[in-house]
């Protein structure tokens, strides 16, 4: 890692855990400034009532803020774009407001999801954060990780599309049962085993990555720039 200042530029409220929760923990425990922005608003596709839809909103926010808090991040942003609807919006307005907060809060490390992923809005998270992070821009940083997310990245299943293929893995074996434990304040979206997205599920997937390195727990990752320092 290059600097104390990493954020995460995450599709939805929850996100930031299920593929960087474990690495998160334990950078902040280095003494690392983490913040999180939240592109859509996770919810706003269901076809509910619009009073119960900002109930549920709202409930999601709260989340993602007790999340941070109890992690010892900073206060989370919220975009409040439409919930998989990315793909609607024109993506330099997405590119605008990552651009924003990458030159306000000057981070040298960006963690973001893959473009593989079978979820559209995970696809137009990375797709702006390349945008909004190319060299000789104002918001050039010098690290960007795309992380998995159980229940997306493995859904891709297409032979024409490019898989999830790691080549950086962060050991999480010191912060995988506090990953989990933050897990359940998004409570909803937590499913039962053998979803993929069920705390067995996620932790048997922490398992296989640390299996793949050596060690009990990683995260896994596919780097999409990194520049070592002089």
């Amino acid at each position: 890692m290059i600097n104390n200042k990493i954020l995460v530029v995450a599709a939805h409220p929850d996100d930031e855990v299920l593929g960087c929760g474990g690495t998160l923990i334990k950078y902040q425990k280095k003494g690392f400034k983490i913040k999180i922005i939240f592109l859509s608003d996770g919810e706003s596709s269901r076809k509910i009532s619009k009073k119960i839809l900002n109930k549920l909103i709202t409930k999601r926010q709260t989340q993602a803020i007790k999340v941070s808090k109890n992690c010892k991040f900073l206060k989370p942003e919220f975009l409040n774009f439409p919930d998989n609807k990315l793909d609607t919006i024109p993506l330099i307005n997405i590119v605008k407001k990552i651009e924003d907060e990458i030159i306000n809060f000057k981070p040298g490390i960006v963690f973001t999801h893959s473009q593989t992923d079978l979820n559209i809005d995970h696809q137009i998270a990375c797709k702006a954060v390349t945008t909004a992070t190319r060299p000789l821009s104002r918001t050039f940083v010098k690290s960007i990780f795309c992380f998995e997310v159980s229940s997306s990245t493995e859904c891709s299943f297409s032979e024409y599309s490019n898989n999830f293929i790691p080549n950086y893995f962060e050991d999480i074996t010191n912060s995988i049962n506090l990953k989990l434990k933050i897990l359940k304040i998004y409570k909803s979206e937590i499913k039962k085993w053998p979803h993929a997205r069920s705390l067995p599920g996620i932790k048997i997937l922490s398992q296989y990555r640390g299996m793949q390195i050596g060690v009990k727990s990683a995260e896994a990752f596919h780097i999409l720039r990194l520049l070592s320092e002089k």
